[in-house]
This record gives structure tokens, C-alpha cells and sequence, in this order.
């Protein structure tokens, strides 16, 4: 039967409204797809050849390169008159140093730092041809240097062990959930059940307004003041360590806790409460032998969130963890993990290297790791919740 109170017409203003948020939303959904591609898709250049990748432009460079010269290539010098440039051939033995790298490819400039005596690796080899080595780019197969104690990037032989940042993001996550997850539940319990109703109009969205405060903020009070009470009080012999990231990490994750632990236990029917209550039970014996029982699944949903957030936080990680890649399950030592590794190098890494893959493989882990979180969250935990609410 149709309703009677429903209108027949509809207004244009209305449908344009409505195809309007149609349109924004599937472009939202679109470009989240789009990203989430994108990074699968720079992933997979780790493990396929690139030739493979390259295809028709590797072949128009091979030939667009016989019309270059030498001389295109040469890099520019600054104050070239003052300074005359002599041939690399005539300047050996002529008070350079003798290990100065001389290419016989023209078209690779002469390198040397005087400053560190360090010499790059032999270039010679390197031509317009595809050089990849599908074992990786230091002969090493990728697997094997996968799965190293070392993450050393930067080297002749690179080294991109992801044990060190496994145990780093592990220790910090840990330590971030031990100390938020118990304050942020404490909290709403406090907050839903003993808490006058003025007081609980004030907590609940100052709580609730620190989930919005800048993760860098958290990360430099960390850097400047825990670190250094810390470190005061129990002396330790890193200033920054892992348990100092996960104590900052723990200030971003109790929003998160208390906020949907509080929405959850407020949630549970008064009805139970007052059963409780008249069968002669105390307001905490209530609140933590019937209440907090009954809302368990939001909680654990709580909790779950609050790993995703500790997993994947960066700033307060690079600032507050000391940064260092160590295979130390030690929480006085520094560590790193996997968001903060992400940071701390793809500003700097070549484009389509192995580095650059391996950085890239970090991140499709985190959006594996948080999109399992976040979906037991919402298609399992709230919807026993539902179902407990329900009698079911």
C-alpha cells in the first residue's frame, strides 16, 4: 500500500541535492580504490622484472639514445673559468687522488667525495640496456634479503631486512595498548556509570577532542619532556627508546578506546543495570560484573581500533622511538617501525629502485593490517554486539 503522507513531487533543488552527494561520494570511493591500486601496483615492481614494466619506452630509449652525445650529458660547473676542468686521463698522477673513479661510459660524469674517501661502485658495466637482476639489486635473491636481521638501505650491498621493523612496530604497539587500552576503558566506565551527568557533558568531548590533536604535537611533548623524565627516572642508556614512543603512541590511542568503549557501555540497556542494582549488587560490582560484560564486543571493537591506530602512526614513531632499525626485543632500546620507516625514507629513495619497492611492499602491509582491524571490527565484534543487545 502506498503512503499517503509521502509527497508525489519532488523539487529540483531536491534531486540536484541528491545526485550531487551521488557523485561526491562515488568519486570518494573511486579515489580511495584509485590509491589503494596504486600502491598494490608499485608493490608488484619488487617482485616483476623491468623490462617486463618498461616495455615499448625502455625500446625508445635504446633508440632515442644514439642521438645523444657525450657532451649532453656532462654537468655543469660552477665558475669554470676560474676552475679549468682537466681531462680525467691527464689527471692521474698530477696530485689527485689515485682512486678517483674514471669512467669509460661518456656519458656518467667523474664522481669522487674528497671529503669521505668514498668511491662509487663500478659503473662501467651500466649501459641503455635492461640490467635488472631478478634476484635483486645486490645478487642477493629478495626473499633471502627479506628476511635478514639488517635493514641497512643505503650501501654498495643493500640490505632490507624487515625483522628489525617487525619487532620495532610490534614492541611499540605492544607498550601503546598495554597503558592506553586499560586507561581509555577505566575511563568510560567511570564516565558512563559513576560520573555526575555535569561532569560526564565536559569529559566525554575533551576526551573525545584529543583524537583530533596533531600527532606531531604528542611526538615533540614526548622528544622534550618524557624522554627526559624518563630517562631521569629509571636511567636508562637511550634517551629515546621504544618504550618512550609507545607511552606517546598510548596518548593517541586512548581517544580512540574511551570514546567507543564509552558509546558502547552506554549503549547496554539501563534494565540490566537496575536488576543489578535491586538484587542488592553494588554500583562497581554492576558496572564491571553485568555492564562492562554486556558491552564486550564494542570494547574488544575499542581495542581493535586502537592496535590500528598504534600500528600505523608515523610522526610520533619517528620522533619518539629513537628511529633505529634493531632486532632488540628490549623496550630501553631504540626501534623503528614500519610507518616510520615509510617517513622517514620515500622522500629520498629513487624512483623504481628495489629501495623504493621494498618501501612500498611496508605500506601494502599496514593497509592489510588495518583493513583486517577494521573489518573483524565492523562485520564480526558490533555485530555480536547487536546481537547480544537483541537478546539473539
Amino acid at each position: 500500500m502506498e503512503n499517503p503522507f509521502r509527497s508525489t513531487t519532488r523539487h529540483p533543488i531536491e534531486r540536484a541535492a541528491e545526485w550531487t552527494i551521488r557523485i561526491v561520494a562515488s568519486f570518494s570511493i573511486l579515489t580511495i580504490f584509485l590509491i589503494f591500486l596504486f600502491v598494490f601496483r608499485e608493490t608488484l615492481t619488487l617482485f616483476t622484472s623491468r623490462s617486463d614494466l618498461s616495455g615499448s619506452t625502455a625500446t625508445t630509449a635504446r633508440s632515442d639514445s644514439t642521438q645523444l652525445t657525450p657532451d649532453s650529458y656532462k654537468p655543469e660547473s660552477y665558475q669554470a673559468e676560474e676552475v679549468p676542468q682537466e681531462p680525467a686521463s691527464e689527471s692521474v698522477g698530477r696530485g689527485k687522488p689515485s682512486g678517483v673513479y674514471t669512467p669509460k661510459n661518456p656519458y656518467y660524469p667523474e664522481i669522487y667525495n674528497a671529503e669521505t674517501g668514498m668511491f662509487p661502485p663500478d659503473m662501467d658495466a651500466v649501459s641503455n640496456e635492461d640490467h635488472t637482476n631478478p634476484a635483486g639489486e645486490n645478487g642477493i635473491p629478495l626473499w633471502k634479503n627479506l628476511t635478514t636481521d639488517v635493514w641497512q638501505p643505503v650501501g654498495e650491498q643493500p640490505k632490507f631486512g624487515l625483522i628489525p621493523l617487525i619487532i620495532g612496530t610490534a614492541k611499540t604497539t605492544f607498550i601503546a595498548i598495554i597503558i592506553g587500552a586499560p586507561l581509555g576503558i577505566l575511563a568510560a566506565i567511570f564516565t558512563a556509570f559513576f560520573a555526575p551527568r555535569r561532569l560526564r557533558e565536559i569529559v566525554k568531548p575533551a576526551i573525545e577532542l584529543l583524537a583530533g590533536f596533531p600527532s606531531v604535537v604528542i611526538g615533540f611533548f614526548c622528544l622534550v619532556i618524557v624522554a627526559s623524565f624518563v630517562q631521569s627516572t629509571i636511567d636508562s642508556e637511550f634517551r629515546l627508546n621504544t618504550l618512550i614512543g609507545g607511552i606517546g603512541l598510548s596518548l593517541a590511542v586512548v581517544p580512540i578506546v574511551f570514546s567507543i568503549a564509552e558509546d558502547s557501555l552506554s549503549a547496554v540497556p539501563k534494565s540490566l543495570r537496575e536488576a543489578s542494582l535491586a538484587l542488592g549488587s553494588s554500583e562497581w560490582q554492576t558496572a564491571y560484573r553485568v555492564m562492562l560484560p554486556a558491552a564486550a564486543p564494542g570494547v574488544f571493537a575499542a581495542v581493535l581500533l586502537g592496535i590500528g591506530r598504534a600500528f600505523g602512526e608515523t610522526m610520533i614513531a619517528i620522533m619518539a622511538t629513537g628511529n633505529a632499525p634493531l632486532a632488540d626485543w628490549w623496550p630501553l632500546t631504540p626501534s623503528r617501525t614500519f610507518a616510520a620507516t615509510i617517513g622517514s625514507e620515500m622522500g629520498e629513495v629513487v624512483w623504481g629502485s628495489e629501495h623504493y619497492g621494498v618501501l612500498f611492499l611496508l605500506g601494502t602491509i599496514l593497509f592489510i593490517v588495518s583493513f583486517g582491524l577494521n573489518a573483524l571490527t565492523e562485520l564480526y565484534v558490533k555485530k555480536r554486539l547487536i546481537k547480544r543487545f537483541q537478546g539473539k
